[in-house]
């Protein structure tokens, strides 16, 4: 039986690259932590993590989603991935203070920032949304080493149009990667497709609750 989480609370934290902002969307009898970031042009309002957040706590699954210092800030661009790596760390010790496992994830950049630091960080597992294998019409300039170097149970969730890496692109290894048919890099679908913007999101929810619910809770 699915069950209702309790209300939403924000908070902030200090770290070494700013203040950041979580916002917990808690689960009751929750056994795992879901903390997501977003991306470098975009904040946590993004579709994809606001419907993990609303779907998830009803399969026990608390989530985080994380807003960078550049974000709180109110800065329009990222910064360099060593300043993301640097708030990310900063504020892990509040995503694990509830005492749970915690799940690195994050869209697009953020999936980068979950893969650099999930294993010094001694998160459960990574959450991939949109990762970014290479940057539009460039496909040499891979990103693979940083999802392939993640050293946790990694699942990728992406598009089936997304410029930034099409599922058919990426490499083999020891994650996981669902398509989001007809999905572009935010997941968003044509009006003329064969399945509703509705649909994809669902298929996305319920994909991460699976997987989430193979993990260890221990």
């Amino acid at each position: 039986m699915s069950r209702t989480g309790t209300a939403q609370r924000t908070g902030t934290v200090e770290t070494d690259a700013g203040v950041a902002r979580i916002t917990w969307h808690p689960a009751k009898d929750a056994g795992l932590v879901l903390a997501v970031s977003h991306g470098a042009g975009g904040g946590i309002e993004a579709r994809d993590l606001q419907a993990l957040a609303a779907a998830l706590p009803g399969h026990r699954v608390t989530v985080a989603l994380v807003e960078q210092p550049w974000r709180v800030a109110g800065k329009k661009v990222a910064p360099a991935p060593r300043t993301l790596d640097t708030g990310w760390r900063g504020l892990w010790p509040a995503l694990a203070a509830p005492g749970l496992p915690v799940v690195a994830g994050g869209r697009s950049a953020g999936a980068r920032v979950a893969c650099r630091t999930a294993a010094g960080l001694g998160a459960r597992a990574v959450l991939a949304l949109s990762f970014p294998l290479h940057p539009p019409g460039r496909p040499e300039k891979s990103r693979e080493d940083e999802l392939l170097g993640a050293g946790v149970p990694t699942l990728v969730v992406q598009g089936g149009r997304d410029p930034f890496g099409r599922p058919e692109e990426f490499p083999a290894g020891g994650h996981e990667l669902v398509e989001v048919p007809y999905g572009d890099h935010g997941f968003a679908v044509p009006k003329k497709a064969p399945l509703t913007q509705d649909q994809a999101m669902d298929l996305l929810t319920v994909t991460v609750a699976e997987w989430l619910d193979r993990l260890p809770r221990g």
